[in-house]
C-alpha cells in the first residue's frame, strides 16, 4: 500500500519505518529541508534503539523516502497518517494548528485531483482532543465538496526506548472509524490490511467509533501518570513516618489487582506524552464544564515531586547553594532516549542555578538535546563526555535518569572525584546500607536518608 507520514518526529518516523519494513511504499513528509536530507542519507534524526538500522534497510530497498513536496506526498497516497505535534498551549490545551494545516494541505490536493480519484483515507495519528478527527473531516469536506475520502483515528502507544518492539508486537491496535461494525467499510479494510503483519500472531486490533478511539489514548496515559503520581505521594508519606517505599512497594505489587508497572518512586514523569496528555484532559474538562479533579491532582503531585526533591538538595547544604557545584548524571526524561521534554533533570538544574549552584552534567545520548534545552532555559551548564570526569570538583552528585551505566558505578572513583561524598539518588538506584558502608551521604525518594558526616560550610 502507498502510505504517507505527515511529520517525521518520533511517531511519524517510527510508524513510517515499521510500515515500510512490511512491504509498503512509504513517503515521509516534513517541512525542514535538513531533516529530509538527513533521513534520505540514512541518518536518523532521533535516538531510538534499532531505528537507524531499520530505516537504512528500507531506504536501500526503495520502500522508504522523505520529501518536502506536499503534492508528491499526497497525490498517490492511499492512506495519509497525520503525525504532527500537538503541543500544550499556555492554557494547557492541545494546540491543533499543525493538524489543521495538514488537513488544509491534503484538501487542496484532493480538490485539484478532482472526481474519479480513488478515495484517500486520512488518519489522525497525533494525540488530539476528542472531536478533532471529525473536525478534520469537516474541514476537508468544506474544501473538496462531494469528492470522496474517508477519515479515521489511530492513536499510538509507543514507549520511547522500546518503540520498534512496541510497534511490531503491539499490546493492541486501536482504530477509530465512522462505521466500526461494517467489515466492508473502506477505512476498516485499509486498517486491517496495513496492520495485518502486526496482528496476525494474536495481537488485538479494535475497531470503534472515532471519539472513543481518541479518548483511549488520553485515558491510558492519564491512568499511567496517575500510578506514578500515586507512588510518589506514598513515598513522601513514607519519609514522614520513617517507612521505606521499596518495602511498601513490594507489599503492594504482590497484589495481582495492582501489579508492578509504573509504580516506581522517583522524580515524577516527563517526556512528550504524560505531561501534555494530562494537561489536555484537564483542558477538555474545563471546555466541557466538567472539572477533572483527579487529573488535576495527578499533575500537581508530579510538579510538586521535583520541588520536594530539590528541597532535599538545598536542605543538605544548609539552605544555600552559592559557590557549590553539582554534578547531574542524566538529562533525558528516561533512559534509552534523547528526549528531554519535561525532563525532571532540567527542572532540578534550573532550580539549582537559581540558587547559585554551578552545573556539570553527563548523558551518553541526550547531551546535544540537553544542551539546547538548557540554553533555552538560560541555565549555564558544562556538558561533560565522561560520567566520572563530570564529578570532578563537585560537591554532590544528582542521579536524575536511571541509565544502566549508573546502576553499578565504581564508587571509589565517585568518591575520589567529589569534594564531598554526597549522592542525591532521584531514581533509588542504590541500597542505603551499601551507601552507609561506603561512607556516602545518601538522599533518595521515600526512604530515610543516610547522613554520615556534617556538611562542610563555605565562607
Amino acid at each position: 500500500m502507498k502510505l504517507t507520514m505527515v511529520g517525521t518526529g518520533y511517531v511519524g518516523l517510527v510508524t513510517g519505518v515499521c510500515f515500510a519494513n512490511t512491504g509498503n511504499s512509504v513517503l515521509c513528509l516534513d517541512v525542514l529541508p535538513e531533516k529530509v536530507e538527513q533521513i534520505n542519507r540514512g541518518e536518523c534524526p532521533i535516538y531510538e534503539p534499532g531505528l537507524t538500522e531499520l530505516m537504512q534497510r528500507n531506504l536501500k530497498a526503495g520502500r522508504l523516502r522523505a520529501t518536502l513536496d506536499k503534492a508528491e506526498a499526497y497525490e498517490d497516497a492511499e492512506m495519509i497518517f497525520i503525525c504532527v505535534g500537538t503541543p500544550s498551549g499556555a492554557d494547557g490545551k492541545a494546540d491543533l494548528k499543525y493538524v489543521m494545516q495538514a488537513a488544509d494541505d491534503i484538501a487542496a490536493v484532493i480538490k485539484r485531483l478532482g472526481p474519479g480519484q480513488t478515495p484517500k483515507t486520512i488518519i489522525v495519528k497525533s494525540t488530539v482532543p476528542v472531536g478533532t478527527t471529525l473536525k478534520v473531516r469537516d474541514r476537508i469536506r468544506a474544501t473538496v465538496g462531494d469528492i470522496p475520502f474517508t477519515v479515521g483515528d489511530n492513536p499510538e502507544f509507543l514507549k520511547e526506548g522500546d518503540a520498534i518492539i512496541d510497534f511490531n508486537k503491539p499490546d493492541r491496535v486501536v482504530c477509530g472509524v465512522e462505521n466500526p461494525d461494517d467489515p466492508d467499510d473502506l477505512t476498516v479494510r485499509r486498517f486491517r490490511e496495513v496492520y495485518e503483519p502486526f496482528t496476525r500472531n494474536g495481537h488485538p486490533i479494535f475497531f470503534m467509533d472515532i471519539p472513543s478511539a481518541e479518548m483511549v489514548k488520553y485515558a491510558s496515559n492519564n491512568f499511567l501518570a496517575t500510578k506514578i503520581s500515586f507512588i510518589n505521594e506514598m513515598a513522601m508519606l513514607c519519609e514522614k513516618y520513617g517507612a521505606n517505599i521499596n518495602r511498601v512497594r513490594e507489599g503492594m505489587c504482590s497484589d495481582s489487582r495492582i501489579g508492578n508497572k509504573f509504580l516506581y518512586p522517583g522524580l515524577g514523569y516527563g517526556g512528550s506524552c504524560f505531561p501534555k496528555d494530562t494537561l489536555a484532559v484537564i483542558g477538555m474538562g474545563h471546555e466541557s464544564g466538567f472539572e477533572t479533579q483527579l487529573s488535576q491532582a495527578v499533575h500537581d503531585v508530579n510538579q510538586r515531586q521535583r520541588r520536594l526533591f530539590f528541597e532535599k538538595i538545598l536542605g543538605h547544604y544548609g539552605g544555600s547553594l552559592a559557590g557549590r557545584t553539582l554534578a547531574f548524571w542524566g538529562i533525558a526524561f528516561k533512559p534509552n532516549t534523547d528526549d528531554v521534554r519535561e525532563a525532571p533533570a532540567l527542572t532540578l538544574m534550573d532550580m539549582a542555578h537559581q540558587h547559585g549552584a554551578n552545573i556539570r552534567a553527563y548523558d551518553s545520548v541526550a547531551d546535544r538535546t540537553g544542551k539546547m534545552a538548557l540554553d533555552e532555559l538560560g541555565v549555564p551548564a558544562t556538558i561533560v563526555g565522561d560520567m566520572y570526569e563530570c564529578l570532578t570538583g563537585c560537591d554532590g552528585l544528582v542521579i536524575s535518569t536511571d541509565w544502566d551505566e549508573f546502576k553499578n558505578p565504581d564508587f571509589a572513583r565517585v568518591a575520589a572525584a567529589l569534594t564531598e561524598k554526597t549522592i542525591f539518588d532521584g531514581r533509588n538506584l542504590y541500597k542505603r546500607d551499601h551507601m552507609a558502608e561506603l561512607g556516602f551521604n545518601h538522599h533518595s525518594v521515600g526512604r530515610p536518608s543516610v547522613v554520615m558526616t556534617g556538611v562542610p560550610q563555605r565562607a
